[in-house]
C-alpha cells in the first residue's frame, strides 16, 4: 500500500517520538524509506530547533537517524534540501513519488490559529499524497 514513506525530520522530540512507529509502518508495508531534513535558507534570522541551522547539523541528523533505522534492519535513504521546510517536504514527496509523509507534530490543537502557519498544517495542505500525522 505504501511503496514510498517519506519521513521529515529534526532535531524536535516529536520527530525522535514518530521514529518508532514509522519503523513499524515501514516494516509492515515493506516500504521504501526516505529521510528528509531541510536547512532553512535564512537560518541565522530565524529561530530553528538547536543544531537544525547549519548543513553540517542535518548531515550529522541525518546520518544518526539513518544509523537508528539501520539497527532495526530498515534500509533508509537520506536526502537534504535547503528552503522553505513544508514547501521542500511536499516538492520533494512529488519528486519521489510518495506514497505516504509521515511526520511528528508539535502537539497543539489543528484548530487553533496558531496552527494556520505550522509546517504540519501547511504540509496537510499542499501534500500531493497522504499525509500521517504522529502525535
Amino acid at each position: 500500500m505504501f511503496k514510498t514513506v517519506l519521513f521529515p525530520i529534526d532535531m524536535s522530540s516529536e520527530a525522535q517520538q514518530a521514529a518508532p512507529k514509522v519503523a513499524e509502518l515501514v516494516r509492515t508495508h515493506q516500504s521504501r524509506l526516505i529521510l528528509l531534513s531541510v536547512v532553512e535558507p535564512n537560518a541565522a534570522a530565524a529561530p530553528q530547533p538547536a543544531g537544525q541551522s547549519s548543513p553540517e547539523a542535518v548531515a550529522q541528523l541525518l546520518g544518526k537517524a539513518k544509523a537508528l533505522f539501520s539497527a532495526q534492519s530498515i534500509e533508509a535513504e537520506v536526502v537534504e534540501r535547503e528552503g522553505q521546510p513544508a514547501f521542500v517536504i511536499c516538492d520533494v514527496a512529488d519528486e519521489l513519488n510518495a506514497d505516504l509523509i509521515a511526520m511528528g507534530c508539535r502537539g497543539v490543537g489543528l484548530i487553533e490559529d496558531v496552527q494556520n502557519e505550522s509546517v504540519t498544517m501547511r504540509v496537510i495542505n499542499l501534500s500531493p499524497c497522504p499525509v500521517l500525522i504522529i502525535p
